[in-house]
């Protein structure tokens, strides 16, 4: 990069790479806390931003190489962790919804990482040789649909991790990232669709591109606070909406919550597929643009609706919303059901939900609670569900 500073430390629209790649994470509201592992000299006087995160940061001394500082990194998690996300400092654009989709899917397969299709012809070459003159020749054309352009985050389920990295220096592989060793040691990897803006910064060429990218992020994210810069006001008219629904539990019924489907010997009984988490938001989300309720637009009483997916009523919902111009801002539901635990489902049901509603997963919020034992759903005869929505005006 031509500069004698660490290129994550560069400024790029007034804050440093690894800066805004801190802030990518701690704002997540699927991590916990992050690890960073710096350069000997940094990490004994880590900057300040560092220290003072909105969330738990531990410092570690990097190795001399990527591995090393991964397995350094890794030794200093907490005990408690079931799921560990990779990330290059140097990719400071990775996108909550990327981040998101990265963990459901190391949470369901095992590993994960973001890749990139490749667009252009790939070809394979090997050296001309001593008669063939200097340069190289290809050797073969690969098919392009077969290449991916690896990125990070990469996400792994930690038992996943520790395997992979321990049979990586016990086998003395020199591995580009966490994936390849994942892989050396038998684990299936998922690709998980990447961003063509998270960008990796690696010459001095990549800044340019990286400044107006900065600036562009930075003025979504202010907008998206509803805040404008020349007046420190609320650009945009802000709604809020609450919803409720109840149904009760019976046996030979799945029981679908957010569009997921979980495991349970008994289902929520209902005109379409009874999902209260859907059915939850779609109330909130219609009442703060005071369009009624999901009775007056999917009654019970019209067939087309029998068995519908909820989900889909959840998208026709948000469509008429943002017909009366208005758009989703974020939404919060709570489902309250003594058994089963939905938590090993959350992350699937944030997924659904926000792609129905056309949002980023980072604006939807799913909890689960009990009754401890009092009333119906207390004696696990129903399952209930209360959700609040933001909505914003357009324009």
């Amino acid at each position: 990069m031509g500069d004698r500073s660490p290129k994550q430390l560069l400024r790029v629209a007034g804050r440093s790479l690894l800066e805004r790649s801190v802030e990518a994470f701690a704002a997540h509201p699927s991590v916990q806390e992050l690890v960073v592992a710096l350069p000997r000299e940094l990490a004994a006087d880590p900057p300040p931003y560092l220290t003072a995160a909105r969330k738990p940061v531990r410092i570690v001394a990097g190795g001399s190489r990527r591995q090393d500082s991964v397995a350094n990194a890794f030794g200093a998690i907490d005990g408690r962790a079931e799921l560990v996300i990779i990330h290059d400092a140097a990719r400071p654009f990775a996108s909550a919804d990327l981040i998101g989709r990265t963990i459901a899917a190391a949470a369901e397969s095992g590993a994960a990482l973001a890749a990139l299709p490749a667009r252009d012809t790939v070809k394979r070459a090997a050296p001309a040789g001593a008669d063939g003159g200097s340069g190289r020749l290809v050797v073969e054309t690969i098919p392009r649909e077969s290449v991916f352009l690896a990125q990070t985050p990469q996400a792994f389920r930690r038992d996943v991790l520790s395997d992979a990295l321990a049979r990586g220096a016990r086998d003395g592989v020199d591995a580009t990232d966490e994936a390849s060793l994942a892989e050396r040691a038998g684990h299936p990897v998922r690709l998980v669709d990447g961003e063509a803006t998270n960008i990796k910064i690696t010459t001095p060429e990549d800044l340019p591109m990286a400044e107006a990218i900065a600036r562009s992020a930075d003025s979504e994210s202010e907008v998206a606070r509803g805040f404008s810069r020349a007046s420190d006001k609320p650009a945009r008219t802000g709604r809020a909406g609450t919803g409720y629904d109840l149904h009760r539990l019976v046996p030979g019924r799945a029981l679908v919550l957010g569009g997921v489907t979980i495991p349970s010997d008994r289902g929520a009984l209902g005109h379409s597929d009874a999902d209260v988490v859907c059915h939850a938001i779609t109330d909130a989300v219609l009442g703060a643009a005071c369009l009624g309720d999901i009775g007056r637009h999917f009654p019970d009483t019209d067939p087309r609706w029998k068995d519908a997916s909820s989900l889909d009523l959840l998208a026709r919902a948000a469509a008429l919303v943002r017909e009366h111009g208005f758009e989703v801002g974020n939404v919060d539901v709570t489902v309250i059901l003594e058994a089963p635990k939905i938590r090993g489902h959350v992350e699937a049901m944030r997924q659904a939900v926000a792609a129905a509603l056309g949002v980023d997963p980072a604006r939807v919020s799913v909890k689960g609670k009990s009754n401890e034992g009092v009333d119906a759903i207390g004696r696990g005869e129903a399952i209930a569900a209360h959700a609040v929505a933001l909505i914003r005006s357009v324009g």
